[in-house]
């Protein structure tokens, strides 16, 4: 095979190759430019206008110019005499051509590509060198050694295949990627070596079967993976007479890539496991307790949270029933989806069931474009229906039905949605009273006190009024920049305290002292000016409904309100700040009553 067509070859590759944007790196190309620059003669590709596409620093050196600017201008600038219409041959041939008085011979071979004549590549040097060339008759062997240690200098593998598939020439590199020495592959089908598995697939029949440049990834039988460029070269007449394979090893590059996947998973499964402690964290931080009955609510909390079984959460205004959903479902496995909350009692009954479902475009007056209901909204999450006594009974009708079957229709829609919905459902009321009487339905009830959470009044767990109101005093000095303290007769006014509005009138309370307090201890006296405030107008509710000696009413009123401060109060000392007496007045007239029972 002559020494310099062969060696256009590889130059029409790197032409070919250069277009393929993924290869499109110095890296890749740098170890045949740096051998095609290294030769003792000049190396030039012209395209059939005549424009230089590349020359290495020895055809600058005879061209008399730069290489660094001499490309892509017209070789014919640069030409005193020669024959222009040498850019258009079509054959192997010799010409000759004049720089100034310097006469230059080059032997150029056409170069062809998918689109036809390209334009040509060509060696070439001063006539006195060329002719001494000429006459030593080891310049073949020479250029032989030229093209192999071009071939061997460059780190990616170059395989020649002839329109047979017969292995023509390959670099030395093969004995690493393919296991095999040149000698073992030259004059080898590349059919058998697929067959014997030395490689697969066999890229060269790639090419010859689809008549076309292929680019795909090869495995050897040493174990490594290669990215082949195989590009088919063609005559004036578009049949194939070689194909030209670059192997890229990108064995390590696969492996890394293997390995920063699974670095990449492992550090996601890393921040999940640490999102899922902050939210854990973030849940427990908002539970402040210290009480065994609290303690006990949490507990069950924590286990239903891992199930999607519908929660009723019983109990009074401001208990924190809202907090106690929240918590269930951060701790679940839905606390990345929605968490979406409704207060069933605070929006108007006509407009309650197009909150929950939505509604269609045009379903009644005013209804211009589409809403999306709650439920919607909390696809994959959590929604919270608090109030849920408040619920008219018409539309309690229609959330059975959404709860059982898992799909609901928006208000005019005709076609069904689908959902994947946690329910929680909180209450103040008694429903079981609620569906003897007939406002609540019985089935829905069942339906949803699957797991019943009743939270106590702050008023039957004393052990946490102190940790809430330590919580709430630091919450507002932190939000409000403040630095407020409660003495400790403060502290005991407050845990004896009966908080009718639980922990939402303490948190309200301690905003309010908080605030309004000039000094940075909170006194006693100005915490019972404002905690009693309430209390001093509850008096106003005190209904006599028969006549009796005002001695009698009295003594009764008095009686009842000691049974009542007994029932809420922890001890006689804490009725008695409760009551505004002496500890021992309460004691005297508890004795009083005990006695008067007796002799009933």
């Amino acid at each position: 095979m002559n020494s310099n067509a062969v060696l256009h070859v590889f130059l029409h590759f790197r032409i070919k190759l250069l277009k393929d944007v993924s290869y499109m790196n110095k890296k890749f190309f740098f170890p045949l430019e740096l051998a095609l620059n290294s030769l003792s003669s000049g190396f030039i590709i012209i395209d059939r206008k005549g424009t230089i596409q590349f020359i290495n620093p020895k055809g600058a050196k005879l061209l008399k110019v730069e290489a660094e600017t001499i490309a892509n201008k017209s070789i014919l600038d640069l030409l005193t005499k020669g024959d222009s219409s040498l850019f258009l041959n079509q054959e192997h041939s010799t010409s000759e051509i004049f720089i100034g008085k310097q006469k230059l011979v080059l032997n150029h071979s056409p170069i062809f590509t998918d689109q036809g004549f390209y334009g040509i590549s060509a060696f070439f040097e001063e006539e006195h060198h060329y002719e001494g060339l000429l006459k030593d008759v080891n310049s073949h062997s020479n250029l032989n050694f030229d093209l192999q240690a071009l071939l061997d200098t460059s780190y990616d593998v170059i395989y020649v295949s002839d329109n047979k598939g017969v292995t023509l020439r390959v670099s030395s590199a093969c004995k690493e990627l393919w296991g095999k020495d040149e000698n073992e592959l030259v004059g080898t089908s590349v059919y058998s070596l697929e067959r014997e598995g030395i490689y697969t697939p066999s890229i060269t029949r790639l090419v010859l079967e689809k008549k076309a440049p292929v680019s795909e990834f090869q495995i050897t039988r040493t174990g490594r993976k290669l990215k082949v460029i195989g590009t088919p070269i063609k005559d004036k007449n578009g049949e194939i007479v070689k194909v030209v394979n670059v192997s890229k090893d990108i064995t390590e590059i696969s492996q890394l890539q293997s390995e920063l996947q699974e670095m990449k998973k492992l550090a996601e499964a890393y921040r999940n496991e640490l999102e899922e402690l902050r939210v854990r964290n973030e849940a427990e931080n908002q539970l402040i307790f210290r009480s065994i009955a609290m303690n006990q609510i949490v507990s069950i909390a924590k286990r239903v949270a891992n199930v999607d079984s519908t929660v009723l959460i019983f109990g009074e205004t401001g208990v924190g029933k809202e907090v106690i959903a929240n918590y269930i479902h951060k701790l679940s496995p839905r606390s990345h989806k929605p968490f979406i909350k409704l207060n069933c009692g605070a929006i108007p009954e006509n407009l309650l069931e197009s909150e929950l479902f939505g509604y269609e475009k045009g379903a009644f007056t005013g209804a211009v474009t589409q809403k999306i209901g709650m439920f919607e909204l909390a696809n994959g999450g959590t929604i919270f229906l608090d109030e849920i006594g408040e619920m008219p009974l018409s539309l309690q009708t229609k959330l059975l039905r959404v709860i059982q079957e898992r799909e609901m229709l928006r208000v005019g829609g005709t076609k069904p949605i689908k959902f994947d919905v946690r329910i929680l459902t909180a209450t103040n009321r008694n429903l079981v009273k609620m569906v003897d009487e007939g406002t609540f339905r019985e089935d829905l009830y069942y339906r949803l006190n699957v797991i019943p959470v009743k939270i106590p009044p702050l008023r039957e767990r004393h052990e946490d009024i102190l940790a809430l109101a330590i919580h709430f005093i630091n919450y507002f000095n932190q939000t409000y920049s403040q630095s407020k303290k409660l003495s400790s007769a403060a502290f005991e006014l407050l845990q004896s305290y009966s908080w009718p509005g639980n922990v939402r009138e303490l948190q309200n309370i301690i905003e309010r002292l908080v605030v309004l307090s000039d000094d940075d201890i909170i006194e006693k006296s100005l915490v019972e000016q404002y905690l009693y405030t309430d209390q001093r107008k509850s008096k106003k509710n005190v209904k006599i409904n028969n006549i009796m000696p005002l001695k009698d009413c009295v003594e009764e009123a008095e009686r009842q309100l000691l049974e009542l401060a007994k029932r809420e109060c922890s001890s006689t000392a804490h009725m008695a700040v409760a009551l505004g007496v002496n500890q021992s007045t309460i004691s005297r007239k508890l004795q009083k009553i005990n006695l008067h029972n007796k002799q009933s």
